[in-house]
């Protein structure tokens, strides 16, 4: 496997962009200009992080990696809550990086298990021209897209890559309809391909997976090309997990899973890559 801390490196530089906190639904409640610097000390044994985030100013040390984050090669990363538990707070940060650029989400739930807090960043290097796309429609993802997925587990076991498929259809009331084909990391075989298809309704920016009144998935459709996937509220003994999308081109995407069992365990992160089939006319 390949070194975390070679992958926190590929972040090094300093990353100007903005801090967007966002309500539950989506809604726009400030955006605060930031610059996010990490440079590396004593031969890169060493990151100093500099976060500079509306008028205010705090540095961080460290030469290890806590045991809720992981790195994927490319220097994608997630980290957040390796449990979760009744009356507390739960929440991760999904990181992804693509070229001179990096998106990254904050989803925060409350003590009662609510959706309570996003925040969404967008940086490009220092010196760089951010390339920013409009905000994601739902027309942006119809049709068929191929990836691969790339799992990477908190206890060090062989990371797993398989390919991935995704179709999105409108039909015709409205409601769009999901064919998701993926690894099955829940019964630790990501070589084992599963499929699942859902529906959701679609209002405005939000995307409703509704269809089990235990299990309302919703899907924001945010500045940048990005979306945030996440329980509305958590449920607990029942698995979970938290997605970060973010359209980089019209035909290439990226996607990062946060995971967790039925226990409430953080169980694993995946990383897809996938592009959108061209329409055969």
């Amino acid at each position: 496997m390949h070194s975390q801390w070679d992958a926190l490196l590929k972040n090094l530089g300093e990353w100007q962009g903005s801090f967007t906190r966002l309500s539950p639904q989506g809604e726009i409640l400030e955006d605060i200009p930031s610059i996010v610097s990490l440079e590396g000390l004593n031969n890169n044994q060493t990151i100093r992080q500099t976060i500079s985030l509306g008028g205010s100013e705090k540095v961080l040390e460290y030469s290890s990696l806590g045991r809720g984050v992981l790195f994927f090669e490319n220097g994608a990363f997630s980290q957040g809550s390796i449990q979760l538990g009744p009356f507390s707070e739960f929440g991760a940060e999904l990181g992804l990086i693509h070229e001179n650029r990096r998106l990254r989400l904050v989803q925060l739930f409350d003590k009662n298990l609510q959706l309570d807090k996003l925040t969404l960043i967008r940086e490009h290097l220092a010196g760089t021209q951010p390339e920013q796309r409009p905000p994601l429609k739902v027309d942006d993802l119809l049709g068929e897209w191929q990836g691969e997925a790339v799992t990477i587990y908190p206890d060090w076991r062989s990371s797993q890559s398989y390919p991935t498929k995704m179709q999105l259809e409108l039909n015709e009331s409205g409601r769009l309809r999901q064919s998701l084909t993926f690894g099955d990391v829940s019964r630790h075989d990501a070589t084992h391909l599963r499929t699942i298809t859902s529906t959701a309704t679609v209002k405005d920016s939000i995307i409703h997976f509704d269809e089990d009144p235990h299990k309302q998935i919703q899907v924001l459709l945010l500045p940048d090309g990005a979306s945030a996937t996440s329980p509305l509220k958590l449920q607990l003994r029942q698995p979970l997990f938290l997605e970060v999308g973010w359209l980089i081109q019209p035909d290439l995407r990226q996607r990062m899973i946060r995971s967790y069992s039925d226990k409430g365990e953080w169980v694993s992160v995946t990383l897809v890559t996938e592009r959108r089939v061209p329409c055969s006319s």
